[in-house]
């Protein structure tokens, strides 16, 4: 095949109008093509009397040598595992996120059979106690917006994008696509799925892992880690049930905090580290697709998304998992806490944009030195946003104007919010550090200058977000094992991911890893 780049677009097409126009543009006979595909399509808006559509493209025909401006496609390359793995035990894989469940997909695509276990529900009959926690605010510490099949990214925006640039990230994008997922995601720059298509997508991934051989245990919470001689034996679950294996695979996620708990009390090894805190932030998104797209554009452009950082002289103030079109989530996990993240639906095609803009934190800001101390730091916030909120789940809100003036908003402005079960209009800079306050005016000042109306008055502000990454680092080796022998830290809990796609990855790493194990 050969490959065609910065390919400008300037219309909307659907893909049989921009492969003709291709063709015409490179003297291709439409009927010598017998393979075609799109790699990558971007939004270049830079200028904005002139934005376009930028497309890569692959395609194979005769004459390939011939055509001007051609590259050849190098032959991808496949994933190798040396498979060693010789135990009578099945792996146990603690965990049904991201990281869990491409673990799981790994391990039965290679012919080992796992057992994940997972404290929550299945994620359909999750959705309802999500739902049941928005409309009514009665939480299951169980089944949120957190803990459940699918993890918590299912509740967000799906963003599969990474800063990581490594080859299984093509493998995730393509098994999100077999298993229902937009054909977009495999070329689009930004690609994201959307709460409401992750819901039958991880269902479908599910039911593949049972056909091959995987067993799922719902409802089923890891209580105790058996450790002989310094290696993993077993574990114990909520029901009592004992499960003997030499591999645990631990995708718990940045929340399971008694799990981490127990862990440190069995001497695994974990340290602190750096995560951030801050608020999310509601505009219309209309103002946003202004500031991005201009007005000028005739295209059929998505809602606009942004990022953002701004490095003060103390602290870093940046924002995070900007939902376009979407909503402030209620994300709590734990009783008597408010905890939020943004969510959106494919279509994006809600009134208000939303994002986390959050203040970098380090260990030094926590009082003890115990590794646990970031998991005290983020629930005393989030303990003081539930009693400033009025102690029944309704999260703290002020405009923007108010936030910099410190005083209690009175009035919600032009912007409404979209936080359910509720919001009570409060002063946010009651609850948090000052040197976060400080840095998020700073910060959101700054952002102003690229996308005017950024520092809007009636701006919202929610709080708290807290649970951004994990405050912790569960410790492993080159071989992906932790002091102790057959135990894996994975994912995002154990520090070594930061959203759906590297959490995916590193299932994956850590399958292969217990695969290649002899």
């Amino acid at each position: 095949m050969i490959r065609l780049s910065n390919i400008k677009i300037k219309e909307d097409l659907n893909d049989e109008e921009l492969f003709n126009k291709i063709y015409k543009k490179y003297r291709i006979n439409a009927l010598e093509v017998t393979e075609r595909r799109i790699v990558k399509k971007s939004i270049d808006a830079r200028n904005k009397s002139d934005i376009f559509y930028n497309y890569i493209v692959e395609l194979s025909c005769k004459n390939e040598s011939k055509i001007r401006d051609a590259k050849k496609v190098e032959e991808p390359k496949t994933l190798k595992v040396n498979i060693n793995r010789k135990s009578k035990f099945k792996p146990v894989i603690v965990g049904a996120g991201p990281a869990g469940l491409f673990a799981a997909l790994t391990l039965v695509q290679n012919g080992i059979k796992p057992i994940v276990i997972e404290q929550g529900k299945k994620v359909d009959e999750r959705k309802k106690d999500v739902d049941e926690f928005l409309e009514t605010g009665k939480l299951n510490t169980l089944s949120n917006v957190q803990f459940g099949e699918g993890g918590a990214g299912t509740f967000s925006d799906g963003k599969l994008t990474s800063g990581i640039h490594n080859p299984l990230c093509k493998i995730v994008l393509q098994e999100f696509y077999n298993f229902g997922a937009p054909e977009q995601i495999l070329y689009i720059n930004k690609p994201h799925i959307g709460t409401d298509n992750l819901v039958n997508i991880i269902k479908n991934m599910r039911n593949k892992i049972i056909e091959l051989g995987g067993t799922f245990l719902f409802n089923e919470k890891v209580v105790d880690f058996e450790i002989d001689s310094g290696k993993i034996t077993g574990v114990v679950c909520s029901s009592g049930k004992k499960i003997e294996t030499d591999s645990i695979i631990l995708a718990i996620g940045h929340s399971a905090r008694d799990t981490f708990e127990k862990l440190y009390r069995k001497g695994v090894t974990m340290e602190k580290k750096n995560f951030s805190v801050g608020v999310r932030i509601e505009h219309k998104q209309s103002m946003i697709n202004k500031s991005q797209y201009g007005e000028k554009t005739k295209l059929k452009l998505p809602p606009a998304e942004y990022k953002l950082a701004y490095h003060g002289s103390e602290r870093s103030c940046y924002t995070f998992c900007m939902c376009p079109g979407g909503v402030v989530m209620a994300s709590s996990s734990e009783e008597n806490t408010i905890v939020t993240n943004g969510m959106s639906k494919f279509a994006r095609d809600g009134e208000n944009a939303n994002s986390a803009v959050l203040v970098n934190v380090m260990p030094d800001d926590f009082k003890g030195d115990s590794p646990l101390e970031g998991i005290y730091f983020q629930k005393e916030l989030e303990e003081k946003a539930f009693a400033l909120g009025g102690g029944n789940y309704y999260a703290p809100i002020q405009r923007f104007e108010d936030f910099k003036n410190n005083k209690k908003s009175t009035f919600i402005g032009k912007i409404k919010p979209s936080y359910k079960p509720g919001v009570k209009l409060s002063n946010l800079n009651e609850i948090m550090p000052h040197f976060v306050s400080k840095t998020l005016i700073e910060g959101i000042e700054h952002f102003d200058k690229s996308i005017k109306g950024f520092a809007d008055p009636d701006s919202i502000l929610t709080g708290m977000e807290t649970r951004s990454s994990s405050p912790v680092q569960i410790t492993r080796d080159e071989n992906k094992e932790s002091n102790i022998k057959g135990l894996y830290p994975c994912g995002e809990g154990a520090g070594y991911a930061g959203g759906i796609m590297s959490a995916a990855v590193d299932g994956i790493k850590c399958a292969i890893a217990v695969l290649e194990k002899e």
